[in-house]
């Protein structure tokens, strides 16, 4: 295993049986033995990756590509048919919050049973014990039992088990979406002083933004291996446009589905035709690395204005910079979303919206034509910095995605340090 790697997984496959009609009584398997057919599952098919110490990456794909398998065969809860998985350091996992926990114990009791389970000692338990409660903002409930608690208050409780606990190693499957907003934003606090401490962090999500939060690095999982790995802004893209065509195809079946349910008789050519627009569509969308969507509507210009509505790509910090973005429609976009995402050179994501963020009436694209968004007041302070733009249709299919649009350089008098400038002022008595 190399000096600088947390985790090494080279070549990890692993299948599950999966019965057509198993019997659920001794008397029905001896009976129908026919009936305890099963199929040979493949979930992962020999994927291999490395996560260096300290670093964050997040998995995604679709459900059922092996995301969550990943991570049990990573905490050793099921093994792998085939390859080998080494890590190094202590590991703690966020896979199931509460199991362990007793209904008719006290959450202080609880704490301990639950801490003992990932390998605390009782001493090393009583040490934490107060910051647990802390965390969890349930001092006022800790010696009543869990069954009293809210499903909320229960998970508050088990992550904060969970999260206090040092490891080297941290995995988390799906468990972000704990307790309130103010709760949210508490955990991904700790978690990023968790992962400034040098912990390395695995996470499993389907929220790309809580990933892209937390992780410098994505694995995009399907079919069971590794489809892409590299920076959440480079995989994410892909990602979507995958689920994107995904949903559009579902989305076309309903279309026919209802069809058929309402017993209309189009022509025959009609769905023909249909189709070969369809492919007309993949076949001149964009087709560019830095390009992602199925081609309806097609981004020609990008310009950044100044305050005259002169075009420049060098402004200063605070001044207004328009971006100006001329299109081309090929076929319409119902419900349309358009979002804008700057980053800086070195990838860190400093901004981003759409419309339905800003809850912008619902619009449909039915002819080429320009959209303006004008930043008042472009706070970030001096550096190079890319400006993504994206067209999505009413179902999140990507319709172009236009990575590195454009670029701007920023500079300033100011000696702020960070990557955005807030007004602000002093005052010493």
């Amino acid at each position: 295993m190399k000096q600088e790697n947390a985790i090494e997984v080279r070549d990890i496959t692993k299948k599950f049986k999966v019965f057509y009609d198993k019997g659920s009584e001794l008397k029905e398997r001896l009976l129908f033995r026919n009936r305890n057919r099963y199929e040979n599952r493949w979930v992962l098919n020999g994927i291999s990756f490395d996560v260096k110490k300290g670093e964050a990456v997040g998995l995604v794909g679709h459900n059922g590509c092996g995301k969550s398998t990943t991570l049990k065969l990573l905490t050793k809860i099921i093994y792998p048919d085939e390859g080998t998985i080494e890590m190094r350091g202590r590991v703690s996992s966020l896979i199931e919050l509460g199991a362990g926990f007793h209904a008719d114990m006290s959450g202080k009791e609880n704490i301990y049973t639950n801490a003992s389970i990932f390998g605390l000692t009782r001493r090393e338990i009583e040490e934490r014990l107060d910051d647990i409660i802390a965390f969890s903002e349930l001092e006022d409930f800790i010696d009543n039992p869990v069954r009293t608690y809210s499903s909320g208050m229960y998970m508050r409780l088990a992550f904060s088990v969970a999260i206090n606990v040092d490891a080297d190693i941290l995995l988390i499957d799906e468990i972000l979406a704990v307790g309130d907003a103010n709760f949210q934003a508490k955990c991904f606090n700790k978690l990023r002083e968790i992962k400034a401490s040098g912990t390395t962090i695995v996470i499993v999500s389907h929220s790309l933004g809580q990933i892209e939060q937390i992780c410098e690095r994505s694995l995009w999982i399907h079919d069971g291996i590794v489809q892409a790995d590299g920076a959440p802004r480079d995989v994410h893209p892909r990602y979507l446009n995958y689920m994107g065509e995904k949903r559009q195809e579902i989305a076309e079946k309903e279309r026919e589905r209802q069809a058929v349910k309402s017993q209309q008789e189009p022509e025959e050519h009609t769905g023909e035709k249909a189709e070969e627009e369809t492919n007309e569509d993949k076949t001149q969308g964009p087709k560019e690395s830095k390009r992602w969507g199925n081609g309806s509507a097609r981004i020609k210009r990008v310009d950044l204005w100044n305050q005259k509505e002169e075009v420049q790509n060098v402004f200063a910090t605070g001044e207004e910079m328009t971006i100006v973005i001329d299109y081309q429609l090929k076929k319409k976009v119902e419900d349309a979303v358009l979002g804008i995402a700057l980053f800086r050179s070195d990838g860190i994501h400093c901004y981003g919206t759409n419309t339905r963020i800003d809850q912008i009436p619902e619009f449909s694209l039915t002819k080429s034509g320009r959209i303006k968004v004008k930043l008042e007041h472009l706070n970030l302070l001096p550096g190079e910095y890319l400006i993504d733009i994206a067209i999505e249709s009413d179902i999140g299919v990507p319709v172009d995605y236009y990575k590195e649009a454009a670029k701007i350089e920023v500079y300033s008098m100011l000696q702020d340090v960070g990557i955005v400038r807030i007004e602000h002022s002093w005052e010493i008595d």
